[in-house]
């Protein structure tokens, strides 16, 4: 099955922008969090804890956030990478 190229581009492009923002919450929150264990503060900020995990106040995503997550980057590898092997390929007939 060959994988169209302007697709798989226009996959990748919608959805980078929609994935950066909760992966982006999901890294700082986890290494805020993880500086206040350390420093002995992590009572002071267990709604850090809470904002890793996805849950925003009234909306609980707790159950959802980390596949949505998973799945995101996941996907954004594969197209990224299938998409680096095709600029690979073309650069390889190139240099022959």
């Amino acid at each position: 099955m060959a994988i169209n190229k302007a697709r798989l581009r226009h996959f990748h492009y919608i959805l980078a922008p929609l994935m950066f923002v909760p992966i982006f919450l999901t890294a700082i929150t986890g290494s805020l969090f993880q500086i206040a264990v350390i420093t002995g503060k992590s009572d002071d900020f267990l709604w850090l804890l809470e904002l890793h995990r996805g849950k925003f106040g009234s909306i609980n995503l707790e159950f959802v956030y980390p596949l949505l997550n998973a799945f995101g980057v996941l996907f954004l590898a594969i197209t990224g990478i299938a998409m680096w092997l095709q600029i690979n390929k073309k650069a390889r007939n190139l240099r022959k």
